[in-house]
């Protein structure tokens, strides 16, 4: 299996004390939260996954200005609580942040499903799309994305199995979801694309975003 590149680049500040969240092969990952302004004023807050690789590795403390780069996780929640499918950044790195706030996602992958135009009530085009970027050991992130305005109507023209390059940012939103009689507020994360390409449009010897 080919793997794709899945690629984040965050500056932000941590919003919450790093807690233990599972093991694995004797490693143990931490969760963080990340708060991350938009140019509008409003914050992104997204889920940090640390590894502890080693005791020298220090945890990130709450209010820190840092940078996280990484991979985007995705994976399915089977306990019947909270969102269906999660979505999370694996930090590869995590150091003292400097500069500007800052939240680039690259990804190439492949349209997993046939895309979803729709219009907000304020007229507004946008457009659902559902990507899949492989990983290596033949696992796959399948990773929520919208587009808007022309690049909707564009998002809105592909094929399932279409390859796509994109960068973008990832984004968190709050929505009520309603269970029998009672109402939850939860949180989707969804990459808003800002750019798209196809393998055929990009030129053939370069580095690629």
């Amino acid at each position: 299996m080919e793997q794709k590149e899945n690629r984040v680049v965050l500056r932000g500040t941590v919003a919450g004390e790093a807690v233990l969240s599972h093991q694995v092969h004797g490693i143990d990952f931490y969760r963080f939260p990340l708060a991350v302004p938009r140019l509008s004023g409003r914050e992104d807050l997204l889920n940090i996954l640390f590894p502890l690789s080693s005791p020298e590795t220090a945890l990130p403390q709450a209010g820190a200005f840092v940078e996280v780069t990484g991979e985007i996780r995705s994976f399915n929640n089977r306990s019947g609580v909270g969102n269906r499918l999660v979505i999370t950044v694996l930090a590869r790195s995590v150091v003292p942040g400097e500069g500007d706030p800052c939240n680039q996602v690259f990804l190439h992958g492949v349209l997993c499903k046939p895309p979803v135009l729709r219009r907000t009530p304020l007229g507004r085009d946008i457009c659902d799309l559902l990507l899949a970027v492989n990983r290596r050991y033949r696992r796959a992130d399948y990773l929520p994305c919208i587009a808007w305005g022309s690049l909707a109507l564009q998002c809105s023209q592909l094929q399932t199995g279409d390859a796509l390059w994109l960068d973008g940012r990832l984004q968190s939103r709050t929505y009520l979801k309603t269970i029998g009689e009672t109402t939850q507020e939860r949180t989707a994360f969804e990459i808003s694309i800002t750019c798209l390409a196809f393998p055929e449009e990009l030129p053939q010897e370069t580095d690629l975003l």
